[in-house]
């Protein structure tokens, strides 16, 4: 049952592994194993994450799609979509990547692997798979980014319970 919980909270926006893996560890679960099990589950997000998006927005703003089955029919149906949501897209997201543009120039995919790695709530595989959909960032180059983030906020917050566990032992007084 810890397992699972730990992985529920491992694929939680704003929580992820960062309670994950306290989760984990402060529920009896060796740190060698909770550490690269939540960052494990907290991987999966980023191709989730990814398809959601594309899916949900795809619906919404109302883009062509296939219209058969066939692969040799070429044609293609209209999406409707929602005026308004093509609208609030167009206005906000539009201006946001324009912004953006110049530091992804010049952080690229790295960028995204730095900000999925800060262990701060806010800043983990969802938030940066998607801002970097929001960018436009391709999911060939997003994907990596967003696994070396988790993975390096796996050994940080792993680092940071081993250590401060082991610390706090030094003012509790244990049994002989």
């Amino acid at each position: 049952m810890d397992y699972l919980l730990t992985a529920v909270l491992s694929l939680v926006p704003i929580v992820e592994l960062r309670g994950g893996i306290p989760f984990a560890i402060l529920r009896g679960i060796p740190w060698y194993i909770a550490g690269p099990f939540a960052a494990a589950v907290n991987i999966l997000v980023a191709p989730l994450c990814w398809l959601f998006l594309s899916t949900i927005h795809r619906l919404f703003y109302g883009t062509a799609a296939d219209s058969g089955s066939d692969p040799a029919d070429n044609s293609r149906t209209a999406i409707k979509g929602f005026a308004w949501y093509r609208r609030l897209f167009d206005r906000f997201i539009e201006k946001a990547r324009q912004k953006l543009r110049g530091g992804i120039d010049k952080w690229g995919v790295l960028g995204v692997a730095v900000f999925v790695a800060i262990p701060l709530p806010g800043t983990g595989a969802w938030t940066g798979t998607l801002g970097a959909w929001v960018l436009g960032l391709s999911k060939r180059k997003t994907l990596p980014a967003v696994i070396l983030g988790v993975i390096a906020a796996g050994i940080m917050v792993t680092a940071v319970m081993v250590l401060g566990l082991n610390a706090f032992r030094v003012f509790v007084k244990t049994p002989v």
